[in-house]
Parts: C-alpha cells; structure tokens; sequence
C-alpha cells in the first residue's frame, strides 16, 4: 500500500481551550487583505486607478468587509446551506469556523463596488478592473486554508500525491483530531475507514489563485486593453479554472442538472464575463496610465 500523506493538519496556529484561538483561515484572510492592499496601492501609484493611493486602505477594508465576509458568508448559506439558519441562526455571522463561498464574495464585490462607485463618483469598471487584479491572491490563502482546514476535499484517487482526509469522516471531531496528532500509532484505528483523495484545495490555489493572478498582472501591466475587459477576464477565466478543478473535487452539495454546484455556478460568471467583455470593446476607452502623486 502506497504512503498517501495523512491531513491531520491543526486548524490552529495557536489555541486557548477547545474552540478558541488565532485560526490559519483568519490568518489566510488577514494576509490576502494586506498584500490585497499592497498591490491595489502599487497599480494606484502607477496611475491604473482612478482611487489615489491613500484612499486604497479604506476602500480595501470595506470591500473585505462588505463584499467578501458578508457576501462570501450569505453566499455560502444560500447556495450549500439554505439549512443552516434554521438550526442556528447565529451560523451566519460564524465565519471563523469556515464556511464561505467563492461566488458568493464575488457577487458581494460586485454589489460593493458599484455602490462604491456611485458613492464616490468614479468608473466602476476601472475599480473592478483592479480589484479583480488583486482577487486571486485571497482566493490562493483561501483555499490554502481549506486544505490545512481537511475541508472541501477532492475525489477518490490513488495518484501519488494523494491526501488521506480524516474529516470525511463525521466520527472524527476535533477532539479526536488532537488525539491523532499527539499519537500518530493511532492513525491506524481511522485510516482503514479512509480513501486517498485528490488535494483538489490546493489545484483550486493554483487555478484560482497563482495561474489567474500571473495572468491579469501581466495584462494589466504589459497589456493595454478598454476599460472593464479585464474584469470580463477574471469572470471568464475564474469560471473556467473552477469547472475544470470541480472534477477532481467531491461535491459537497447536490448535483444541479449532472454538475456540481460550483460547476452550475461558474457557467452565470461566464456570462457575466461575456457582457463585461462586450461592454469594453463597445465603449472602448483605453487608459493610459499617469503614475499618481501621493499627498504628503
């Protein structure tokens, strides 16, 4: 029998008592706020954005709030848990426990920013074109954080980089978890009971996260295309690189018309994409960057 890694991975950096403590998905979000905001501020000083580079920290902060959280969380209950509130209506504002969906905090982004951009009076499409320059690196943490979490894992595989998930199993709660971890002789007692599965999180790291940043950074910067086609290539190519991670992944919901639901959902990104991309090359407007001026 081949040595497949065994995920007994703690969901902690560190902890006071049983539930409480800096988790690795809080850190994963913190970090991708940051460099986020780095990034967003560098295309700023290089004049891709409309927002001057001291207004980017604000504007970060609450599209991280507004759009992300909050959009990421009522996503995830409305389109895989439509349950949860009914058990616990608190599960809702629980996002330290995981639980967050990916189209869900786009779709919040996109209601964020058009209120943003109304708000303060500049382009929407040229706030979304930068912003979804920087996305794929807290979808890259993300997921990350999925996989040190055991969540969201992938199908049933024997290729040699296979992960022995013991979350799959609903016997083993985190309790037992920390058993695991301090005596690794027990590992034997649960992975008979276990199957190799792909580390779909980490392919999803890749696509979502490192693949689809590299892109859109060397658009944005070596490319000159209309205001809003880049934010047509983050829906299109995002909805594509999710489709094809979602076959190695287990679905962890029902199946809509044969497709997993993140399959179901990418398909509306891509559309999206497509009116994005049309209303680009309709309109046009090409920017030309002016490095911008900090205050003092």
């Amino acid at each position: 029998m081949m040595a497949y890694y065994f995920n007994d991975l703690s969901p902690f950096i560190f902890q006071f008592g049983n539930e409480f403590g800096l988790r690795w998905y809080g850190m994963a979000y913190l970090a991708a706020f940051l460099i986020g905001w780095w990034l967003y501020r560098l295309l700023a000083k290089r004049g891709y954005s409309d927002l001057q580079p001291q207004q980017v920290g604000d504007f970060i902060f609450a599209a991280a709030v507004f759009g992300v959280l909050i959009g990421g969380r009522i996503g995830y209950v409305l389109f895989y848990e439509p349950g949860m509130l009914a058990q616990d209506p608190l599960a809702l504002l629980k996002v330290w426990e995981g639980g967050m969906s990916s189209h869900g905090g786009i779709l919040g982004l996109i209601i964020f920013t058009l209120v943003y951009s109304k708000w303060k009076k500049i382009s929407w499409v040229n706030l979304g074109d930068n912003l979804v320059v920087v996305s794929p690196v807290g979808l890259f943490f993300g997921r990350c954080a999925n996989f040190i979490n055991g969540e969201l894992y992938g199908r049933v595989s024997q290729v040699p980089w296979a992960v022995y998930f013991p979350r799959e199993l609903p016997s083993v709660t985190e309790a037992k978890m920390e058993i695991l971890r301090s005596n690794p002789e027990t590992r034997a007692e649960v992975i008979d009971y276990l199957q190799p599965r792909h580390p779909s999180q980490l392919y999803e790291a890749f696509a979502e996260g490192l693949l689809l940043f590299a892109i859109l950074w060397l658009l944005r910067t070596r490319c000159r295309l209309p205001d809003g086609a880049l934010t047509g290539w983050f829906f299109i190519l995002y909805a594509l690189g999710r489709i094809s991670v979602e076959f190695f992944r287990e679905p962890d919901a029902s199946l809509i018309l044969g497709m997993s639901r993140g399959q179901f959902y990418s398909l509306f990104m891509i559309l999206i994409g497509l009116v994005f991309l049309w209303y680009a090359h309709r309109t046009g407007r090409v920017r030309q960057p002016q490095p911008a001026r900090e205050s003092s």
